[in-house]
């Protein structure tokens, strides 16, 4: 064979389906894998030879890993160095989740859009928003940075909620035929110009005031073009078995692939109920359903302080929530739904203040919040926990982010040891004190749920991050090492790899992943970030 780029000797190789690691060498050209030869050395056989050639004993070669929740949105087009995903061994980040994003818009959606998830990726001040479509999107991703690109490659969900506030607005209340319609067509265009499927914040306002009739025809324009639907659902707690079986009976129903976001199982009312899920999922799968999900390997959730609101609170857009609030009769209304009631931005559950911990706001001025639960503020001010949701809540603009403290570890394990899970981070990069998982899903899984418990093997857990999520996302040419795949490769080593990010230091990068390519560049080598911009938009195939 011709002299390769770049030649990776004596590997172990984690191809991605599950299949047990094998010794190799690994010949890299063109930005493509171009040959495996197993057991080179043993065998005395030829070897690939290149313009650089890689000692990698005692490393594993896996595919890159592919984040399958991520709030990179603007993160991609504001930051080249791009550390916190790609120093993880992250190659492909799927964004345009739960239901908002920025794409499409109009000039009106984009103002909503941005205020209404600032919480996620801050305001976007340093941002040219200048793009309306989704193609416009994905074109502004693939000339990131003077035309060079971005860090990591990304693809896009067509975010419902947004259609919906383009459509319909913020009003809690059926579409009309005519709304539908065009809600139906911004739907295909986002599909036609490159998206892989479409997301759903049932939760968040105003995706949350959509029907059931409404998605399923939604669903079905997302099976025509061959993308898969991908909800963030109705409940994570009380209810939640109910909120899930809603998602598996309306997609089914519109023949479309399901993949589950973040299916975890949290608060009290859930502990030790994920075999209940498993079982509901099993049985639509021995059907002929076609699902997977994802989950983050930790407990705490993590998401807007507003977002637990409850939904009558949020109709009208962020304006009239804030007006709400500022009003002390309507305020009395929404607190006795958080804490009596069971909001349904809160899952249901009554809120608990000692689990909601505040690890983010826009105003610098409001920093003495964040680190500390809404309950210890409170305490610490001599004041009720409400007083001080209320006063960030306004005096942030909704901008605050929260950890919150509601998950069950046993329910962890028991979920990402099923047959159809996949590895997202759900990472929201924003914030004085983001999310651990932002920075360390990834080596997490590997260091701790492999190395050091054992709930997967090796072999499993990189299925899980890199083939499987590449099926989903029909990807012909990624996901796996093999000959003719595109060259987006991560090596660790299996002895050290580990989370650096911890909830006392979140930004920490992770050990023991030295090098990662994506297209055959080096985006990271000798664990250290280089100034290669290789990651582009990733579209969907027929």
């Amino acid at each position: 064979m011709d002299l390769a780029d770049l030649v990776i000797q004596d590997v172990d190789v984690a191809d991605g389906s599950g299949a047990p690691t094998y010794r190799a060498d690994v010949a890299v050209k063109g930005g493509r894998i171009v040959a495996i030869v197993k057991e080179a050395a043993a065998a005395g056989c030829q070897r690939p030879r290149g313009t650089r050639e890689m000692d990698a004993e005692g490393l594993v070669l896996a595919p890159g890993f592919i984040d399958m929740h991520a709030h990179s949105d603007l993160a991609l087009l504001r930051d080249p160095d791009h550390s916190a995903k790609a120093a993880q061994g992250v190659t492909l980040e799927v964004i345009g989740q739960d239901g908002l994003s920025y794409a499409p818009t109009d000039d009106r959606t984009l103002a909503e859009v941005r205020r209404t998830i600032a919480g996620w990726n801050g305001h976007g001040d340093d941002v040219d928003f200048d793009w309306r479509s989704v193609g416009e999107y994905l074109d502004r991703l693939d000339h990131g940075f003077g035309g060079e690109g971005i860090a990591v490659n990304a693809a896009y969900l067509v975010p419902q909620g947004t259609v919906r506030m383009l459509a319909v607005g913020w009003e809690d209340r059926e579409a009309t035929p005519r709304e539908l319609d065009r809600m139906r067509r911004l739907v295909a265009d986002g599909l036609r110009e490159g998206a892989v499927g479409m997301s759903s914040g049932l939760t968040y306002t105003p995706g949350m005031y959509a029907r059931d009739a409404e998605l399923t025809a939604l669903c079905r324009v997302v099976a025509e073009h061959g993308g898969y639907w991908c909800p963030h659902h109705r409940s994570y707690g009380a209810g939640a078995l109910e909120a899930y079986q809603e998602m598996v009976t309306l997609a089914r129903e519109a023949g479309c692939p399901l993949h589950l976001a973040h299916a975890t199982m949290n608060f009290s009312v859930n502990e030790g109920k994920a075999p209940d899920l498993l079982a509901l999922l099993d049985e639509a799968l021995g059907e002929g359903a076609d699902i997977t999900l994802d989950t983050y390997p930790y407990t705490p959730g993590c998401t807007t302080l507003a977002a637990l609101l409850p939904s009558w609170a949020n109709e009208g857009g962020p304006e009239a929530v804030l007006a709400r609030l500022r009003d002390d009769d309507t305020a009395e209304r929404v607190r006795h739904h958080l804490e009596a009631v069971g909001a349904d931005g809160c899952h249901g559950v009554p809120v608990d203040w000692e689990t909601i911990e505040i690890s983010g706001v826009n105003d610098p001025g409001l920093g003495p919040y964040v680190g500390r639960t809404v309950r210890e503020s409170a305490g610490l001010r001599g004041e009720e926990p409400w007083t001080v949701a209320r006063r960030l809540l306004v005096e942030d603009r909704l901008g605050p982010t929260i950890l919150q403290h509601v998950g069950h570890e046993e329910n962890v394990r028991t979920i990402m040891r099923h047959r159809v899970h996949t590895g997202g981070s759900d990472g929201i990069l924003h914030g004085d004190k983001p999310h651990p998982r932002a920075y360390g899903t990834f080596p997490h899984y590997l260091g701790h749920y492999v190395r050091e418990l054992g709930v997967l093997t090796l072999e499993e857990c990189v299925a899980r991050l890199t083939g499987r999520p590449a099926a989903r996302l029909r990807l012909p040419d990624r996901g796996l090492v093999r000959e003719g795949y595109r060259a987006d490769l991560v090596l660790f080593d299996p002895a050290t790899v580990a989370a650096g990010s911890t909830f006392a230091a979140p930004r920490t990068l992770p050990t023991g992943i030295p090098h990662v390519l994506i297209d055959g560049r080096f985006v990271v080598e000798d664990g250290r970030r280089t100034d290669v911009l290789a990651g582009r938009a990733v579209r969907r195939t027929a």
